[in-house]
């Protein structure tokens, strides 16, 4: 069984990116150096910069979580990012 994260990274344009994974560090590497595996937003932003990251119970409540997240405003995932 393998932990499952929501994530937000920074990208260059200042642009706020959440996604899940199950390896953060994995994944941003992929975001910032794989023009196959990382996604075709963040590839145009490069480099991009992990600014949050919360574990969940599974893939499920990790994806939720993200959905909350990208329905949040930009001035509330900065207090999310903050808070951490």
């Amino acid at each position: 069984m393998s932990q499952w994260f929501v994530y937000i990274l920074k990208c260059n344009d200042d642009s706020l990116y959440t996604g899940v994974t199950t390896d953060v560090e994995r994944r941003v590497n992929e975001h910032n150096h794989d023009s196959r595996l990382g996604a075709s937003y963040t590839r145009a932003r490069r480099p991009v910069k992990l600014v949050y990251s919360e574990q969940c119970k599974d893939r499920s409540q990790a994806q939720k979580r993200e959905v909350g997240i990208k329905r949040l405003r930009r001035v509330a995932k900065q207090a999310l990012i903050n808070k951490s």
